[in-house]
């Protein structure tokens, strides 16, 4: 027990005794070893090691090494007590070529992992995509070739092969929203497309894959404790002057929100954004009945949240980063206090996010997959992070979850992002979302004082479930 766990956190902080406690990564962000065991370039290496990219040049050739350094995340996960790790495969190091026969080095080194995490007592959730497919498949079209929903499914099946008998929790698709705008429109993340059309048309692709993926996950070495979800990044949109109620947040929440969660769990796309696939021609491309078709339930769903998008509406003027079907709004600061990645510290988002997804969908079970902040961490004299800003964070946005579960919202765990310093895709490593630090010279691990409080968090519910 830690100092920094109050007794106000311990009569707080209080779950339910089935709670999960987790921490998530993502392959490319922590891996490295780029070139080893049979692993294929990805599109992020592409897209980092081009000039211009990401900030001063950076990329993820080496990043924290989680690669060579398995065995220590994992203690430092069991140090932490948590119930639960979300990792993500890299897809070029399982199958290099895209399809086809699987890399025995990297299903060995994934298979390691799993068997770690069990004997640490942990349970692998697995991420089949975080956003960095192969470049071979990128070279024949990635996510604007429709042929990429089968690849996927082909993958998935790949994958379960590979980890089913020590794995039973699978998660299709991180953040589509991020890897088809981002990716596709604004041009920011890999593959570095600037294209509104192209970025309408991966998300397509990206909903008919996570149907076909889930499909072949419940079929492929079937298991009866196989739960198969999706996160999605649920950002509300609010208008400064209205609210979610304004033209503007409206706008931005059906293609940032409503339409992943129509996709995923109706199977279905809202009348605004088939009116977006009209604007850029893609009628012909984008066929709604055929996502009706592949439909498939999820077990409970995946949400990632860190912060309120703050739109104004303001003609004419468009919205920052190429956000196609909101080209009248405009980003503004959100208010302060803000993190390292000048997002708000808004925990108020979080509670009426979940309260929005569990009004519209009462029966559908709810996870946090990931929520953290960065803020510029620094070592003390004595030799410790003070992270108060990070442990603040984190306890406001805990005690939502709380909340949301005493009014009735089936809530069932909650993964910090993230478990370790890391490559922050195009902006580097100046953002550190850890609860461990990383020495991006030496690599050492260090855990911060977030790290001691989550700790302590876990520990007091652990100690009141075991007391009945």
């Amino acid at each position: 027990m830690t100092e920094l766990f109050t007794p106000s956190d311990r009569d707080r902080l209080v779950l339910p005794p089935d709670f999960r406690w987790g921490v998530a990564t993502s392959s490319h962000q922590i891996e490295g070893a780029v070139a080893e065991g049979g692993r294929s370039p990805s599109v992020w290496d592409t897209f980092s090691h081009t000039p211009g990219r990401v900030v001063g040049g950076q990329h993820a050739d080496v990043t924290v090494d989680h690669y060579h350094r398995m065995a220590e995340d994992v203690a430092l996960m069991a140090d932490l007590g948590v119930d639960t790790y979300r990792f993500s495969i890299a897809w070029s190091r399982l199958l290099p070529d895209g399809v086809g026969e699987v890399n025995p080095a990297g299903a060995a080194f994934y298979r390691r992992l799993c068997e770690t995490l069990r004997e640490a007592g942990i349970t692998p959730l697995v991420a089949l995509y975080h956003w960095d497919h192969p470049q071979v498949l990128q070279d024949r079209g990635g996510w604007a070739n429709p042929e990429m929903v089968e690849w996927f499914a082909a993958y998935a099946a790949a994958a379960k092969r590979t980890l089913g008998d020590l794995a039973s929790d699978w998660l299709t698709l991180n953040e589509p929203y991020c890897a088809a705008f981002l990716g596709h429109a604004s041009g920011i993340h890999a593959p570095g497309i600037a294209d509104p059309a192209t970025a309408h048309l991966a998300a397509h692709h990206m909903m008919l894959a996570h149907h076909r993926a889930v499909a072949t996950l419940r079929e492929t070495a079937p298991n009866d404790d196989d739960t198969v979800t999706i996160a999605l990044n649920l950002i509300p949109a609010w208008d400064d002057e209205e609210g979610p109620a304004g033209p503007a947040a409206k706008a931005v929440d059906m293609v940032q929100n409503q339409l992943f969660l129509d996709a995923v769990l109706e199977g279905r796309y809202p009348d605004e954004v088939l009116a977006h696939h009209r604007r850029f021609g893609l009628e012909d491309r984008v066929d709604p009945d055929e996502l009706a078709r592949v439909h498939q339930p999820i077990d409970y769903l995946a949400i990632n949240y860190y912060n309120i998008t703050h739109v104004v509406r303001r003609d004419g003027a468009p919205f920052p980063d190429g956000f196609p079907g909101a080209d009248d709004a405009v980003c503004v600061d959100p208010p302060e206090p803000r993190t390292d990645m000048g997002w708000g510290v808004e925990p108020e988002g979080l509670a009426w996010m979940l309260r929005r997804v569990a009004a519209a969908h009462p029966d559908l079970p709810l996870v946090i997959s990931e929520n953290g902040a960065a803020f510029p961490d620094e070592v003390s004299e004595d030799g410790r992070i003070h992270d108060a800003q990070r442990i603040a964070y984190l306890r406001d946005h805990i005690g939502v979850v709380v909340d949301a579960i005493a009014d009735g919202v089936d809530v069932r765990g909650y993964h910090v992002w993230s478990l370790l310093d890391n490559f922050e895709w195009s902006l580097g490593y100046g953002m550190r979302f850890g609860l461990i630090r990383v020495d991006f010279d030496s690599l050492e691990r260090t855990p911060k004082d977030s790290a001691r409080w989550y700790a302590a968090v876990i520990d007091a519910n652990r100690d009141r479930a075991m007391a009945g």
